[in-house]
């Protein structure tokens, strides 16, 4: 699954990068990415994700991607779902900031259960939406930082369209993601217990 993500993320990269929007808002969405790809190039012997988790990891990668090429509050996607739903702003990103507390959410519990061994599951449960409501307020810092740095530079990163409740609204939508999240916990349980099974049979 690790290089059916590089592949996916490099096809992306290209893609959204050959004439994005605004330049500098595609290097600032997509910089996770770019960041998060050596890293689980380097762990990915050491330690082995889940497909599951992969699988979300590499839509999250193609969510941002997208956001950059257009900047969020253009994306086609979201001009479709705001005529749709009626909404008065183009709603991608919400779906990004939904996508930050879900798939984190998974990273984190899968670490916290096999890297940290704690596995009562309503504290594993609150670790994991405490952790993506840091990451959620982390991102929105540094969107207040780009804001300080860039002044009207950092307008299409930051993506608020006339909403003054929009960084809260942003965490509320990481909080509804880290919690909707859930729904995969069986399925990355036993996603969980394949690879633990699959290194049992190889270590005899």
């Amino acid at each position: 699954m690790f290089w059916i993500l590089t592949a996916l993320w490099a096809v992306g990269l290209v893609a959204s990068g050959i004439a994005p929007y605004d330049r500098a808002t595609w290097v600032m969405e997509v910089l996770p990415a770019i960041v998060a790809w050596p890293i689980l190039y380097a762990a990915r012997d050491r330690f082995r994700l889940t497909e599951l988790t992969l699988a979300m990891i590499a839509a999250h990668g193609l969510i941002l991607m997208l956001g950059g090429a257009y900047t969020y509050a253009r994306v086609p996607l979201g001009f479709w779902l705001q005529d749709v739903l009626a909404l008065g702003r183009n709603p991608y990103d919400k779906i990004g900031h939904f996508a930050q507390g879900f798939v984190p959410a998974l990273i984190a519990r899968e670490l916290l259960i096999r890297v940290f061994r704690i596995v009562q599951p309503k504290l594993v449960l609150f670790l994991t939406v405490s952790i993506c409501l840091a990451i959620s307020a982390a991102y929105e810092l540094i969107e207040w930082a780009a804001a300080l740095a860039l002044g009207q530079g950092a307008h299409e990163f930051l993506g608020t369209q006339g909403d003054e409740w929009d960084t809260q609204s942003d965490m509320a939508m990481a909080l509804l993601g880290a919690l909707a999240a859930t729904l995969l916990y069986r399925a990355q349980d036993r996603a969980i217990q394949r690879l633990s099974d699959h290194s049992s049979s190889a270590g005899k």
